[in-house]
C-alpha cells in the first residue's frame, strides 16, 4: 500500500507539473538554450576587437605597429586623431585607443624611452582584460624588432612538447556546455520540489492530502521521485541532443554510470528543495532564500573555480556539499572517462549527504503538516 501511494502520489505530481507553463518553459530552456548560450556566447579569445589608432608620429615604426592589427583578434583598426578618441569611446565604437605620440621613432633610435598610451573601455570586462595583454605583446614585439633591424628567433636549449589531455583542442564549448547540465540540475531539483510543496500550501490541497490515508514520508518521497525523474530525463536528453549532438561534444565515460551518480545527487538536492519548501511561506520568499543557498553551492562546489584555490576552511566546509561531490564525479565521468572504481569515494559521500538531507527534510516537513492540521 505505501508503494501503490508513493508511485500514485508522484503521478500527481507530475500532472500538476505539467500544467504549470511557467515551470514547463523553465526545464525546456535550463537544458536546451541555457546550454548552447553558456558554451558559446562567451568567446574563447579575443575575436574581432575594435581598435582605433591616433599616429601623431607617422613614423616608419609607427606604421609597422599600426599593421601589426589585423583579424581575427582585431578589426581592421580605424585612423583617428585626438579629438575623436574620447568621443568614440564614450560611444562604445571602440574598446581599445592606442595613442603613439609624436617623434616617437626618433626618441627611440635615440636611446630615450618613450611612452605609448593604451586607453581601454573596462566595461567589456572579457575583451578588456584579454585584448591588454595582446596589444602590449604585439606592441612589443614591433618595437624589439625594429630596433633590432630584423626578427630573431632564438633556439632554446630545450624543446617543450605540450599534450593537451581530455580537451586536445582546447575547446570552452566543451567544459562551458557541461557545466552548465551540471549546475542545472542542482538549480532545477530544488526549484521544483520547493516550488510543489509551496504550490500546494497557496492552493490549499495540502490539507486533502492531510484528510487522505498517506503518511508525510509518503508524500515526499512522491514529489522527490517525480521532481527528479523529471530533472533526470530533462539532464539525458540535454546531454544526448544539445551536448553531444548540436555541439558535437565528446563524452569521454558511462552515460550510465553518470546518471546513476545524478540520481543519487537528485536525491540529496530534492531533499534540500522540501527542506527550503517547509522554510519559505511563499514563492517570493522562496526565491530570496534559494539565492542564498544555490549562488554559493554552485560558485564554491568546484565547477567555477578550481577547489585548490579555495581557502582550507572553504574545502572543508563545502565537503558538506552534495553538489561539490556530484562536480567531481561528473567531470571524472564525462571528462576523464572514470570508472566506478575512480568515483566511488563520491557515490558514498551523496548517499550519506542525501540521507542525511532526507531525515532532516522529512522531519521538518513532519512538523510543518502538523500546524497546518
Amino acid at each position: 500500500m505505501m508503494l501503490a501511494n508513493i508511485i500514485q502520489l508522484g503521478f500527481k505530481e507530475l500532472r500538476s507539473l505539467a500544467r504549470d507553463p511557467v515551470m514547463m518553459v523553465l526545464i525546456v530552456y535550463a537544458f536546451s538554450v541555457s546550454v548552447y548560450t553558456a558554451a558559446t556566447a562567451m568567446p574563447e579569445a579575443l575575436n574581432n576587437a575594435p581598435i582605433a589608432i591616433v599616429d601623431e608620429d607617422n613614423s616608419q615604426l609607427s606604421r609597422r605597429i599600426t599593421d601589426a592589427f589585423y583579424p581575427p583578434h582585431f578589426t581592421t583598426p580605424s585612423m583617428i586623431d585626438g579629438e575623436q578618441m574620447d568621443a568614440r569611446m564614450d560611444a562604445g565604437v571602440d574598446t581599445f585607443a592606442l595613442v603613439i605620440p609624436p617623434n616617437f621613432q626618433r626618441d627611440l633610435l635615440a636611446g630615450r624611452r618613450p611612452e605609448l598610451q593604451l586607453n581601454v573601455d573596462a566595461t567589456r570586462m572579457t575583451q578588456a582584460f584579454t585584448g591588454n595583454g595582446y596589444i602590449q605583446s604585439i606592441v612589443g614585439s614591433e618595437i624589439a624588432a625594429f630596433a633590432a633591424g630584423h626578427r630573431a628567433n632564438t633556439a632554446l636549449p630545450v624543446d617543450l612538447t605540450l599534450r593537451s589531455r581530455f580537451n586536445p583542442e582546447l575547446n570552452k564549448a566543451w567544459f562551458g556546455s557541461v557545466m552548465q547540465v551540471i549546475d542545472n540540475i542542482t538549480m532545477l531539483s530544488i526549484i521544483l520540489t520547493g516550488a510543489a510543496l509551496i504550490r500546494e500550501r497557496e492552493h490549499g490541497t495540502i490539507e486533502h492530502l492531510l484528510v487522505m490515508p498517506v503518511t508525510p514520508f509518503e508524500i515526499m518521497t512522491a514529489k522527490i521521485w517525480a521532481m527528479a525523474a523529471v530533472v533526470l530525463m530533462a539532464a539525458t536528453l540535454s546531454l544526448v541532443g544539445v551536448v553531444e549532438g548540436i555541439m558535437a561534444v565528446p563524452i569521454a565515460g558511462s552515460l550510465g554510470l553518470f546518471l546513476a551518480g545524478a540520481s543519487l545527487h537528485l536525491f540529496a538536492t530534492t531533499s534540500m528543495g522540501i527542506f527550503l519548501g517547509t522554510l519559505a511561506r511563499s514563492m517570493p520568499q522562496f526565491g530570496l532564500l534559494l539565492m542564498l543557498v544555490l549562488l554559493p553551492l554552485q560558485v564554491l562546489s568546484g565547477g567555477m573555480t578550481p577547489r585548490e584555490s579555495m581557502p582550507d576552511a572553504v574545502r572543508w566546509l563545502m565537503m558538506a556539499a552534495p553538489n561539490t561531490h556530484f562536480v567531481m564525479l561528473a567531470q571524472g565521468i564525462l571528462y576523464r572517462g572514470a570508472g566506478f572504481a575512480v568515483v566511488w569515494p563520491q557515490f558514498l559521500a551523496l548517499i550519506v549527504i542525501g540521507g542525511t538531507l532526507f531525515a532532516l527534510s522529512l522531519k521538518r516537513f513532519r512538523k510543518t503538516l502538523s500546524t497546518i492540521s
